[in-house]
């Protein structure tokens, strides 16, 4: 059988206060002709179809024309809810739906009930797991604790019971729409850390057959049968190298993968430059960036004047400008933002609890207490948009 891998359309984003609607429109129009040229078997969406819970009226028009395009191919779709998503939202009329061939899996007491696809070797069991926020579904799940690996792996021990069940010889797939272990992040995902751990291992997905991740925004493979498709599109520079695309995916008689990168149209090619202003203004080697959304960092001991409408008149897309002065190590101001640079809002707190009663860091307990309010912001923002 053979399927398409994509994940976080995020339709309705915008990229620095450009809208991406058109460029999403042509990924649309994209995997339309992929299903096509491909004579590919099933679609799979690994989740955040949209970016935030209430998304505007163009996003979900831009959604319904991609439902009926789909329908219309005749070629089954699965899709399931991210943490982008409000699931509520994105599973209404599911079941009509349904029998269009638009699978949408947004509940997770639905994570056991697959979709069952045939070929000429037999059944293909899809299964799919949307976002498991851990504070609202741990006591449906059982899980232990409430984290991501535990109440992945509590979804995950119902899938396995089902599959168990079927006809042996039952192919199996997953989406899922988590953060495993391995994975590399982008500046455009939005942080799902509980109890201060957000990733789970990918050995979680032992025993199926294929894994379809969503969530990270930069396509990969994990092993051979656990990959992210990433985002169609590029949502921060900090994706500037990464090369969009979609797995076709052939999944054989007895299971085994094989997968293929299909790339994705680039509306506009990102370009991160920096350097003084007048350097970045004359360097001959930068013309290739001339026609590229551009994020400009600025060196200059002092900011120079109208720095944005000078490099605009070279660089007509640059919608990013930021300043990192050159400055000696014995500069006072040269330290604070090398101080917070990677470092998490945990350890930022704590840095700041050492700080304001002048010495020793916070000790397990109090680590404990930051941790546990990190995560109760976090699981408002969540319990916030599933309520809209």
């Amino acid at each position: 059988m053979r399927f398409l891998h994509t994940s976080d359309w995020h339709l309705g984003r915008s990229f620095h206060r450009v809208s991406l609607l058109d460029a999403q429109a042509a990924f649309i129009d994209h995997l339309v002709a992929a299903v096509r040229e491909h004579r590919v078997d099933a679609v799979l969406v690994a989740g955040d179809v949209y970016d935030r819970a209430v998304p505007p009226l163009a996003a979900v028009e831009l959604f319904d024309r991609a439902l009926h395009r789909l329908a219309a191919l005749d070629v089954p779709t699965v899709m399931i809810s991210g943490n982008h998503d409000s699931a509520r939202r994105l599973g209404v009329g599911a079941g009509l739906i349904g029998r269009a061939g638009i699978h949408l899996r947004t509940d997770p007491a639905d994570c056991a009930i697959p979709v069952v696809l045939a070929d000429t070797h037999g059944d293909v069991a899809f299964y799919g797991l949307p976002y498991l926020e851990p504070a609202l579904v741990k006591d449906e799940f059982g899980a232990e604790k409430a984290g991501h690996e535990a109440v992945l792996a509590a979804a995950m021990r119902k899938v396995r019971t089902d599959l168990a069940g079927r006809p042996v010889g039952t192919r199996s797939v997953v989406l899922a729409h988590a953060f495993v272990t391995g994975g590399e992040v982008s500046d455009s995902e939005r942080d799902i850390t509980v109890g201060g751990v957000a990733a789970v291992p990918a050995g979680v997905f032992d025993g199926v057959d294929y894994a379809a991740l969503g969530h990270l925004h930069g396509c990969q493979t994990i092993n051979e049968r656990v990959r992210y498709s990433g985002s169609p599109l590029a949502y921060s520079f900090s994706e500037t190298d990464h090369r969009k695309s979609m797995w076709l995916v052939d999944l054989g008689p007895t299971g085994a993968v094989t997968a293929e990168r299909v790339p994705c149209p680039v509306p506009r090619p990102l370009a991160r430059i920096r350097g003084h202003l007048a350097e970045l203004l004359e360097d001959p080697a930068l013309e290739r960036h001339e026609d590229a959304w551009v994020e400009a960092t600025l060196t200059d001991p002092v900011r120079p004047a109208e720095p944005m409408a000078r490099l605009a008149a070279r660089f007509p897309y640059t919608l990013s400008l930021a300043f990192d002065p050159e400055r000696t190590l014995s500069d006072p101001l040269s330290s604070y933002a090398q101080r917070l640079k990677g470092r998490s809002d945990q350890e930022i707190a704590e840095d700041f609890v050492a700080h304001v009663r002048g010495g020793g860091p916070p000790d397990d307990r109090e680590r404990a207490v930051l941790r546990e309010a990190f995560d109760d912001v976090r699981t408002d923002e969540t319990v916030r948009e599933v309520a809209r």
